[in-house]
């Protein structure tokens, strides 16, 4: 019998041989299935598995004596009833002496696609129940939309990209996408919730049939599928709402924007139009100027306003644009670009954020807003900006700026981490280990011996998806899976749903936290409750029996598409947006208001902190995107992402040019290195990307070796800053970073460590 597991990458089927052996196999009904996937089994058996509950050395020894060993330490197995006395200990003397507000419940990450397994959701439940904790807000993929877009045109970033133009739109009537920072397929393998059917690569295709012309601007030309033929314009990295305001200075110049779009739909615009023709700061936005920044000719940015104002547009604007010093401003500016070209609300036409940033963007399927587990209500209402972790330990009860508002650093005693790892998603990790070791104790519920794990004092060990029952119901997915459990759990770990009951048990509310429902009985009581809001929609789903038989279950697609806008623009006073002026504010008053010198009044060029126009000792822009061969971190220690390695380093990108200045041949061993930290990776040569860049993915597991103050491995955020795009949102800024880069020593090399298990010690 064929089973499923299910995957932020994709859907596998799950199959034993006459030998019983287990195979994953890709999805028959998937189109383009992602690879990465395929080794999910061998990494979830691997000798990396933690297999039992383990205690830091030094903390079960005295958890009170601070010697700053974490992530040196060696580690003690021991039994679950004593690691859950020793955590359930810990807790109440936290929460008595400090109070709620001193623990962070930190669930940050893609930790499993099942709608009950969901990391998250689980220590919400667990804490809320416990008596609340501070908590994070927004996501590292696109904090700075999160913060601006209800600013500027009334929507939370979710229901934004519910709205978006669907491909058949696009395919129908777009003349031309006009890619900031491209449309990378490899993004798009990948979908939080889960993937069914992976579409974005045949949604493309069908709008190259049709006509539809690209335009990539992007310092990386893989940002681009080679079948789309797109028009390559190299970009200095972010220096794109530089471009984009020449291109507004063009067509305002040329009288060539859509004036009665403009006065309609948009407020603000004439004190933008004042910025852009210099008329307060004498600082015209001329194609002069904009190529000075961008290294763009001035001819190039000329023609492409032609190309922009002659056709029928869609700006499209990568996530990853905002993952920048000054953040907010390229989406700002590419919003403020479409309602100049005058087709939003229309086929075809306006603006994209995240085409091809994820596998749901552009799809016909409507939003079902699935049941998901209760989770409560937490007492605390003590917050940080998702990217603000270790300014947060740093900096205890120290006022911080958000959005408008003056908060404080709430004085956290306890971590408690299930689900993702802050030691892959955060910038400058130096910094970060530093300030790891100021709390009392930290618990995390992991899988393998990552880096997470090597700085952690309680760890308990957590199941894989193929250890469990689970279902996936992504609401922006047409596709439901029954992931049944396909192999034993992995040594003793347990599902995070196990870990927490029982610390629920011995915390006294156990009952409460289960409500006595068993995993069987939870999912159950979440398809039930989803067949409720099916019914809603007129959607039927089958009774619980029927689908975990069948293995998965596809809601029927109508044959619809979705304008983004298009009622706004239908009738604009009738349908406004929930913004202060009820239109697309190009000058936000109440941004202005705030009176932030890193984020003005409407979209403006504001120079990044460190970028190829101010170089000095690090004369080398990294970008560190997405990788092609796993998730963020997930499955580094899978075979599909190890064979991609050089030499046991992530590859980095580099143009020919920069090596041969450098004497760095393919397949070196190299280090990459600024004021921050030191980087060993190997060298891919590649004419790809620009010539003063480099690409070094995220996600290579931590391997630090403090003796040479190196990560031997080549994770690119010990090389990122960790600072906030502005005072506005304080999203990370990890695609603002420069470097240096130089062959490596033979005698400087060391072993990559972070696959082999760390020091454990017998219990004395």
């Amino acid at each position: 019998m064929t089973n499923f597991v299910s995957t932020h990458w994709g859907t596998y089927e799950t199959s034993k041989n006459n030998q019983n052996n287990i195979k994953i196999n890709k999805w028959s009904k998937d189109p383009n299935p992602s690879d990465f996937g395929l080794g999910f089994l061998d990494a979830a058996t691997s000798d990396l598995r933690i297999n039992q509950p383990h205690i830091r050395k030094e903390w079960l020894k005295d958890r009170h004596n601070k010697k700053n060993l974490r992530g040196l330490d060696e580690f003690v197995p021991v039994s679950w009833e004593e690691a859950i006395d020793l955590t359930a200990s810990e807790l109440q003397n936290v929460k008595k002496e400090f109070g709620n507000s001193s623990i962070y419940a930190g669930s940050y990450g893609w930790a499993s696609a099942g709608r009950f397994h969901h990391a998250k959701s689980q220590l919400n439940r667990f804490f809320n129940l416990f008596g609340g904790f501070s908590s994070s807000f927004q996501s590292y993929s696109y904090a700075a939309a999160q913060t601006l877009l209800p600013h500027i045109v009334g929507h939370d970033l979710y229901s934004f990209l519910d709205e978006h133009n669907t491909w058949n739109t696009l395919e129908k009537e777009c003349d031309l996408i006009l890619m900031f920072g491209g449309m990378p397929l490899k993004n798009s393998q990948v979908s939080a919730g889960g993937v069914g059917k992976h579409t974005t690569e045949k949604e493309l295709r069908k709008c190259v049939n049709a006509g539809t012309k690209f335009i990539n601007i992007s310092p990386n030309a893989s940002d681009a599928a080679k079948f789309l033929n797109a028009k390559q314009i190299s970009i200095i990295p972010n220096t794109d709402t530089a471009l984009m305001l020449s291109l507004a200075y063009i067509l305002i110049t040329s009288n060539n924007y859509d004036q009665k779009f403009i006065e309609e739909y948009t407020n603000g615009f004439n004190e933008f139009k004042s910025y852009v023709l210099g008329e307060k700061n004498n600082k015209p936005c001329t194609p002069e100027w904009a190529s000075s920044i961008t290294s763009i000719p001035v001819e190039t940015i000329k023609w492409l306003a032609k190309e922009i104002s002659a056709k029928k547009t869609m700006v499209s604007i990568s996530w990853s644009l905002q993952r920048a010093s000054a953040g907010e401003q390229p989406l700002w500016m590419g919003i403020t670009l479409a309602s100049m070209l005058g087709h939003i609300g229309t086929e075809g036409g306006g603006i994209g954020f995240g085409y091809s940033s994820v596998n749901s963007t552009g799809d016909v399927f409507k939003k079902i807003p699935w049941k998901s587990l209760p989770q409560g209500n937490n007492k605390i209402r003590d917050f940080i900006p998702v990217a603000r972790i270790t300014d947060m330990l740093e900096k205890p009860n120290e006022l911080f700026q958000y959005d408008g508002r003056k908060l404080k650093y709430p004085n956290i005693k306890l971590i408690y981490w299930a689900g993702g790892n802050p030691f892959h998603h955060h910038q400058d990790l130096n910094r970060l280990v530093k300030a790891w070791q100021k709390p009392k104790t930290i618990i995390v519920n992991e899988i393998w011996w990552n880096a997470q794990a090597r700085h952690a004092d309680i760890i308990f060990p957590a199941n894989t998806a193929l250890e469990r029952n689970d279902i996936m119901l992504n609401p922006r997915d047409p596709t439901i899976i029954a992931n049944k459990k396909t192999i034993s759990s992995v040594g003793e770990s347990k599902s995070d749903y196990e870990i927490f009951s029982s610390l629920a048990n011995k915390l006294g509310f156990e009952n409460l936290f289960t409500e006595n429902k068993s995993e069987l009985d939870w999912l159950k009581y979440l398809w039930n409750e989803s067949i409720k809001v099916s019914e809603e929609m007129n959607i039927k789903l089958p009774e619980f029996n029927k689908f975990w038989d069948e293995g998965f279950f596809e809601i029927p697609i109508e044959k619809t598409k979705k304008i983004m806008f298009k009622n706004f623009r239908d009738n604009p006073v009738k349908n406004p947006l929930n913004t202060p002026s009820g239109k697309i504010e190009i000058t936000s008053n109440i941004i202005k208001n705030y009176n932030l010198k890193d984020c003005k009044g409407h979209p403006t060029w504001i120079e990044p902190y460190e970028w190829l126009g101010n170089k000095d000792n690090f004369p080398l822009h990294l970008i560190s995107n997405q990788p092609e061969y796993r998730l963020h971190g997930q499955l580094d220690n899978a075979d599909y992402s190890l064979k991609n390695k050089i030499k046991d380093r992530e590859p980095v990108l580099i143009n020919s040019a920069d090596a041969k200045e450098r004497n760095i041949e393919n397949n070196d061993i190299v280090l990459i290195f600024n004021k921050r930290g030191r980087v060993f990776a190997g060298a891919r040569l590649s004419d790809e990307v620009s010539k003063g860049v480099l690409v070094l993915s995220t996600g290579a597991w931590f391997d630090p070796n403090y003796e040479i103050n190196a990560d031997l491995h080549g994770n690119p955020n010990v090389l990122t800053k960790d600072i906030g795009t502005s005072l506005l949102s304080q999203g990370p800024t990890s695609h603002t970073c420069l470097v240096e880069i130089r062959k490596a020593e033979k005698n400087e090399i060391k072993k990559v460590t972070i696959f082999s298990k760390p020091h454990i010690q017998k219990k004395a």
